[in-house]
């Protein structure tokens, strides 16, 4: 068996700006790809366009980087057509959710078997320093100096909406969780969304400060783990319990609180009701934000059912390839 390390997946010198969330993000990609053992020539990383669609240059794998908002269908197409393929697409919050939701939603909805990758900055970096799809209400930038007036999308609530059955979510700077996000995500038949928080250090710098080090992410953040007790602080002295239809942060041993009072998460459970009350919690509210994989559930899967419905149809034929199809007619010899 072939052992392979991070390096047998590099390629090229990232052209990113210093201390961009994409330079992290490769590391633990290239990291992740040696963990799971699949060789380079079995991988192919699809872009659109935008500061995180350059990365298909810095990977040894297959690679193309498309147009804007295209990657979703590019990449579907790849899987169906190569079934032997690991298919990674990489996409920003613009070209994804922007000119590319309606890709993403579809993609969600069919369970095609591609990796999503969503680096999130809420910002389009590229092109200056314009809002995007997942920038918040009021926020000021270059295409709105007065604050937009819009609401953003929520990622993990349009991934569900779309029938989505895997989403994990990780920061850019903690390396060991994304390589360990992206291998779920890999290890998950169908459709998978990793969001991938991160700062855009020059258009957006410290969206993400709350959670963006390990210190703050201790008091700030929660990591999810299938069948685990949803605790967090920095001595898990805090739990997450359901306070009627609602969650409710509370600390245990104060207030008649106790860890059997704790939720335990459920990445499998079908439905997704507290997984998207988990997803959408946020430090605003006075929550920590969910990392880790918050949701993976099996479902056939789009590439799969097509390879099966075109062998289902050849059986019930009486010709199998193009020469047995023209000889299924009437057929007159010319002499």
């Amino acid at each position: 068996m072939t052992t392979y390390t991070a390096q047998d997946y590099k390629k090229g010198q990232p052209r990113w700006c210093p201390g961009c969330g994409d330079h992290f993000f490769l590391a633990s990609l290239h990291k992740a790809m040696a963990e799971l053992g699949i060789p380079p020539h079995k991988v192919a990383v699809i872009s659109g366009i935008g500061c995180s669609s350059r990365l298909p240059y810095y990977v040894n794998t297959y690679a193309m980087q498309t147009i804007h908002g295209r990657a979703a269908a590019i990449a579907t197409g790849v899987r169906v057509t190569n079934t032997e393929l690991s298919v990674w697409q990489i996409s920003g919050d613009g070209d994804g959710l922007a000119i590319g939701g309606n890709h993403f939603i579809h993609a969600m909805r069919r369970n095609v078997g591609i990796n999503i990758i969503l680096l999130n900055n809420r910002i389009y970096g590229l092109t200056k320093g314009q809002y995007s799809p997942t920038s918040p209400r009021g926020f000021v930038s270059k295409s709105s100096p007065y604050g937009t007036v819009e609401d953003p999308f929520r990622p993990a609530e349009l991934c569900f909406g779309a029938r989505g059955r895997f989403f994990a979510r990780t920061v850019a700077t903690d390396g060991p969780e994304t390589v360990e996000v992206l291998k779920a995500a890999q290890n998950h038949e169908g459709a998978t969304v990793c969001e991938i928080l991160q700062n855009c250090v020059i258009f957006n710098n410290g969206v993400y400060d709350p959670i963006y080090n390990k210190e703050n992410r201790k008091k700030n953040a929660i990591y999810l783990q299938h069948g685990k007790k949803l605790v967090f602080g920095e001595n898990d002295e805090m739990g997450i319990v359901r306070d009627g239809f609602n969650l409710k942060v509370v600390k245990i041993g104060e207030g008649g609180w106790t860890m059997d009072d704790v939720l335990v998460h459920d990445a499998h459970c079908e439905d997704n009701t507290l997984q998207m009350k988990l997803a959408l919690m946020d430090t605003s509210e006075g929550f920590p934000v969910a990392l880790g994989v918050i949701r993976d559930v099996p479902a056939p899967t789009y590439n799969n059912a097509i390879w099966k419905q075109i062998d289902d149809v050849k059986q019930k034929k009486n010709y199998h390839n193009f020469s047995e199809l023209l000889e299924t007619n009437d057929i007159w010899e010319v002499k």
